[in-house]
């Protein structure tokens, strides 16, 4: 604040787009630190599984990106990791009071929330109920559980509320720029959103058309594949690792409501999006593993469904890389690239 001709003039800098208002930051720090509990429960499971089991550090490491070398004995599988890792950088980019760790945040306690509601339909399952009481481990799986849904309600609940009102690059106070009630993303960022948006969407679309003509396969079980989806006590076994039912229809479902909202492009999305594509291009980059260490890739042409797969493939291997690349701003230019 500097005095001129007897009046006051305001030369401090323009907020930070980048950052959280400070009135939030208790916001942002509580939400850093739920999900920083539920990353070090994974992990925690994580390092459990690799001392009980009978392979070695480097056997996990290798089947990090290898599910061939992966232990059978693993408690949590690559959706887990992949969370775990997402967690633990959602959380420091709240510490650091990040605008786009919000959006990450509230994607990762959807995400926590539906696993939750899925394990509360199977808890109403007697025989899957017993089984907490009489597995060893039954005890720290059910508060890991209930860990995942108070991270969920408690993020939502803090979250949610924290929403930037005039700030921002187009209509936050600062020379050159209109005061205005709301904050919006620029033109360029509205255009990454919706390249972001077309390519989640297309990609949702070829893995439901691949889902539906599997579901039509002759011997297949549909009912009890879609409970799968929704029941945790479907498999009968306590298991903290997502079921492939849960993770396919859920990868579905994300890719259409984010592809959703980034096609809009009325919100701030670079962080629900960049944690959304980073799991899923680590496992497509295991799925492209599995494919060589198998020898897929000699024979995928060989027929028109393999030849089909490959595409589907290889688009998502590029589609998630390029959501990784446009959420983090090095297209462009965004709010958090430094």
């Amino acid at each position: 604040m500097v005095m001129r001709d007897g009046d006051a003039l305001d030369v401090r800098p323009d907020p930070d787009p980048a950052r959280a208002a400070p009135r939030h930051h208790g916001a942002y720090h509580t939400t850093a630190f739920f999900l920083s509990l539920q990353a070090a429960a994974l992990a925690a499971w994580t390092v459990y599984g690799i001392v009980q089991g009978d392979g070695s550090l480097g056997d996990f490491a290798e089947g990090l990106f290898n599910p061939g070398a992966s232990p059978a004995s693993q408690l949590v599988g690559p959706y887990e990791w992949a969370f775990a890792a997402a967690f633990a950088a959602t959380a420091g980019l709240a510490a650091a009071h990040r605008r786009s760790a919000r959006s990450a945040a509230l994607f990762c306690a959807f995400f926590l929330l539906a696993v939750s509601l899925r394990e509360a339909v199977g808890f109403c399952d007697a025989a899957y109920r017993d089984q907490y009481a009489t597995d060893p481990l039954g005890g720290w799986a059910l508060a890991t559980r209930v860990l995942g849904l108070v991270v969920a309600v408690a993020v939502l609940v803090t979250m949610l509320p924290a929403r930037e009102a005039g700030r921002g690059p187009e209509t936050g106070p600062g020379p050159g720029r209109e005061p205005g009630p709301g904050c919006g993303p620029r033109p360029r960022e509205r255009r990454l959103s919706r390249i972001c948006g077309v390519l989640l969407l297309v990609l949702g679309l070829a893995r439901l058309t691949w889902t539906v003509r599997d579901l039509a396969t002759a011997g297949m079980d549909t009912a009890r594949y879609l409970r799968s989806a929704v029941d945790g006590s479907v498999l009968g076994t306590l298991n903290l690792a997502a079921s492939a039912e849960f993770t396919t229809l859920g990868s579905i479902l994300a890719c259409g409501v984010l592809g959703v909202l980034a096609v809009r492009a009325r919100h701030d999305l670079r962080g629900a999006l960049l944690v959304f594509a980073s799991v899923e291009l680590y496992l497509t980059v295991r799925t492209v593993v599995w494919l060589t260490v198998t020898d897929f890739f000699n024979h995928s042409f060989e027929t028109p469904d393999g030849a089909l797969s490959m595409a589907t493939t290889a688009y998502g291997l590029a589609a998630m890389t390029s959501v990784v690349v446009l959420a983090m701003g090095r297209v462009g230019g965004g709010e958090d690239a430094e």
